[in-house]
Formats: C-alpha cells, structure tokens, sequence
C-alpha cells in the first residue's frame, strides 16, 4: 500500500481492516503428497502398480505432450482400466465430451497436460498423478489442485525419473517442503513390465495404423470416436505375485 492510498483509507474509511495475502505457493494440508523415484524405462509399470492399489477411484495423470495422452490411453484400455484422454488437438466439443464422460464416472482414468490444471471445472477427483514432472514449478501446484478441493482429501503421486529429479527438486524448494518417498516390490514390477510393454506395443501398432504423428492421419475426432467406443468391461489386471509364471 502506498503512502498515498493510506492517507486515502484514513480519510475515508472507518475502522478498516486490512487483509494480507500470502503470494507463497502452497498445497492444502488434507492433500496427501508422495514419489516414487523410477527408472525412465519402468515409468509405465510404476503407474500400473500404483493405480492397482487404487481401484475405481477418479484419478487425473498429467503428461507433457497430446501424443502421450493418446498413447497412454490406449496402453491402459488394452490393460482393462477405464481410461481416455483429452489434449489442446482435439476441437473443444470432444474436450467437453470427453470432461463429461469423466465427469458422469464412465471413465475413471483421464490421462491430459497441462490444457487440463486449471481453468476447468472438475468435481469430485481423488488422485493427480504426474506420470511426466512439470517444468515450471508452478505448474505442480495447478495440477495438485486439482483434488483435495473445498475440504475434502486428495492423493497426489510423482514419478520422478533420473532426468527429471532436478525438477522435482525445485518443486520442492518452492513449496519450501520435501515430499516423502515411496518404494515399490521390485518383483511386482518385474511381473507387470511383461504384460505393460505389450499392451504398449499395441498401442503403438494402433497409432501407427491411424496415421502416426506426421504422415496421414486420423483427425483427433475419428481417433476418439474409436478410442471411446464400447469394448466391454474388463477387470484391470492386477498382476498380483504368485509363484508359478503367468
């Protein structure tokens, strides 16, 4: 406040009241925040591993481009979870259809970038994962907003890959914090690499047969008139540990 506008307030106000806004960036204290560090080629199975401990909640995952969002997509409906994506490619009536289906709970995987961390109205989710880690700092806290909304509780998970740790990091020392750790069994992931790195090779065969990135292609309307079409409801797969080979 400058000294001009002070003289104002006490010429012209009665018994003011002045409020301070903080400009730190924050999380809200019922968010629960955690990481997994991940080797950049086991990312997938890390992701899997998670959202098995976490059936049939409403979980956003956040990637850096619209070729992910598709690609991921695809490797997690050929592994029977409920998921679709939205990216700045498609036009805004399939990016509103595609926030409605999520919304109405016929998916619960809705895998976007940043197109998606703020400025949408998305009720009633309960975990953000960042499958890719933000650039910008400021980005993880748009993103983690997300859930843990008006009160309620919110998860928020990070895969943090060797090349993407110096990120995180820097999240870190914005949110003057350091996010607890976590770990996986390293034979569960051993299992779930198997049936992943298939279910991936599909998925790339599929966009690859629609066009692939540069050459001909699809519309992002065809691709996700095909991408929501109904397959049947299958059970995801859990991969549990067993001791015969499956």
């Amino acid at each position: 406040m400058t000294k001009k506008v002070s003289k104002l307030q006490r010429a012209c106000l009665r018994n003011p009241v002045k409020v301070l806004v903080s400009s730190k960036y924050s999380t809200v204290d019922t968010l629960k925040e955690e990481w997994y560090f991940v080797p950049a080629d086991y990312k997938d199975c890390y992701l899997v591993h998670v959202l098995n401990e976490l059936p049939g909640s409403m979980t956003m995952i956040f990637v850096w481009t619209c070729e992910s969002t598709r690609l991921l997509a695809l490797t997690l409906r050929n592994l029977g979870f409920k998921a679709l994506s939205i990216s700045g490619q498609m036009s805004q009536d399939k990016r509103l259809g595609a926030l409605n289906k999520f919304k109405a709970k016929e998916f619960n995987i809705l895998i976007c970038t940043d197109v998606a961390s703020r400025g949408l109205d998305i009720q009633g989710v309960d975990v953000v994962m960042n499958y890719d880690i933000p650039m910008n700092s400021k980005d993880y806290v748009h993103r983690v907003g997300r859930t843990a909304r008006a009160g309620q509780s919110g998860y928020a998970v990070s895969f943090v890959n060797q090349y993407e740790s110096l990120w995180f990091k820097m999240i870190e020392a914005l949110l003057g914090k350091e996010i607890p750790v976590r770990t996986a069994d390293a034979d569960e992931i051993l299992i779930l690499r198997e049936h992943i790195s298939d279910s991936k090779r599909i998925a790339l065969m599929k966009l690859k047969e629609d066009g692939g990135h540069k050459r001909r292609r699809k519309t992002e309307d065809e691709y996700e008139e095909e991408e929501e079409a109904p397959r049947g409801r299958r059970k995801p797969r859990s991969f549990k540990k067993s001791k015969g080979r499956r």
